[in-house]
């Protein structure tokens, strides 16, 4: 294999020759338990379709319902309130965990009309969220194991944690097959098409591909920009002079439209990126050469090698640019809302022995390793603690 952070050799393989370079057997053959067809598993004419599908969804109209309808209900009507509660009983939280609930929710509702209803007051076990959680950890772990075969062996005979990863597939897959099920009806009605919607009004109706296509969307909207608020959070309060900037911000844009509101945080957006390029959400990504080739630095790569490139290491190389994402937009629209709904009444403040740092965990997607304890102090309560006058 080959591994890279070098700007040139990934614009290689994702953009200029990007017909050779696709995810290929180690990949599939790692994921396709877990995530089948879907796009994040999927080449050639497969992917194609899938992305041009999910790209008709990304447009102004979609983000104005995604950020009016869905995102500011589930910040008003059950974040902040547990935000609230828990700065009153000053109770700990894992703030990780509340921004992935509050992720799987959102995704839900805009992609399937679904209210898991994931981020309660009550923080329940959800058995599916749970599955998918195990689901996501067992898959991501098979990458580690030194030699393939060993959780391969394991998989054939149903045991240790292949048996409990078949058991959290096989929750998740049936979740997403009555999702499925739910929007057959809802079409037969003429209801309005949601993302899900529009897969099977273009023909693919095929119950496998179609849950396959449920479980990447989930996978999509709950881990990466939960895992990109979280360290956000995190770098806030250890760089205090950003956090007044970002209120600034906030307290300037606050009587804007929505829209305009979101769109004109600048200073916001800038702290997200940096965010991810230190912490992306996605750490590292493997590709399989189809065909033999030779990179720009002059690397011979042979057919049937992997080729990862590493977001973490390019984040921290100076010439590396942004890599673009198909739900951009979209997800800063919603950190961005998450960010001024959140620090324009709270502090986040980590409940953690000074000197330690949290733990990069790198799974599918990035995380920190046991969650982020939190308190949360609301800001005139902290204020008058403090002996200001609060604005």
């Amino acid at each position: 294999m080959v591994v890279t952070a070098n700007s040139s050799t990934v614009q290689h393989i994702l953009k200029s020759h990007f017909h050779i370079y696709q995810k290929g057997d180690f990949l599939r053959t790692t994921l396709f338990d877990f995530l089948g067809d879907g796009i994040f598993n999927a080449d050639g004419d497969n992917w194609k379709f899938q992305r041009q599908v999910s790209s008709h969804e990304f447009n102004t109209k979609s983000l104005r319902k995604f950020l009016e309808n869905v995102v500011d209900t589930e910040i008003s009507e059950r974040l902040i309130p547990i935000l609230s509660s828990a700065a009153a009983n000053q109770t700990v939280l894992n703030f990780q965990d509340i921004l992935e609930r509050f992720a799987f929710d959102n995704i839900c509702k805009i992609a399937f009309g679904y209210d898991p209803a994931y981020l309660l007051s009550s923080l329940p076990e959800a058995k599916f969220a749970v599955a998918f959680e195990d689901a996501t950890r067992i898959s991501s772990q098979r990458f580690n194991s030194p030699v393939p075969l060993v959780w391969k062996i394991k998989r054939a005979l149903n045991i240790g944690s292949e048996r409990k990863l078949r058991e959290a597939v096989g929750e998740v897959r049936e979740f997403a097959k009555e999702i499925i099920k739910e929007k057959k009806q809802e079409l037969k009605e003429n209801h309005p098409l949601t993302r899900l919607s529009r897969f099977l009004s273009s023909g693919h109706s095929d119950e496998n591909f179609v849950t396959d296509i449920v479980i990447s969307f989930i996978l999509a909207g709950r881990d990466s920009t939960s895992a990109a608020l979280t360290w956000f959070f995190w770098l806030v309060f250890g760089n205090p002079e950003v956090e007044k900037k970002i209120l600034e911000e906030i307290k300037e844009k606050s009587e804007s439209p929505v829209n305009d509101e979101v769109k004109d945080m600048i200073y916001i957006h800038a702290s997200l990126c940096e965010t991810m390029r230190l912490y992306p959400p996605v750490p590292t990504d493997t590709k399989e050469a189809a065909e033999d080739d030779v990179l720009p630095d002059g690397t011979v790569v042979r057919k049937g090698m992997r080729v990862i490139y590493h977001p973490y290491a390019m984040g921290r190389v100076e010439e590396a640019g942004p890599r673009i994402c198909l739900g951009k937009e979209m997800a800063f629209l919603q950190m961005k809302r998450v960010v001024a709904g959140v620090l324009r009444r709270f502090r986040v403040v980590p409940a953690m022995e000074e000197g330690v740092e949290p733990v990069f965990m790198a799974c599918l997607t990035s995380k920190m390793k046991g969650g982020l304890p939190v308190r949360i102090v609301e800001r005139l309560q902290d204020s008058v603690q403090r002996g200001h006058t609060p604005n």
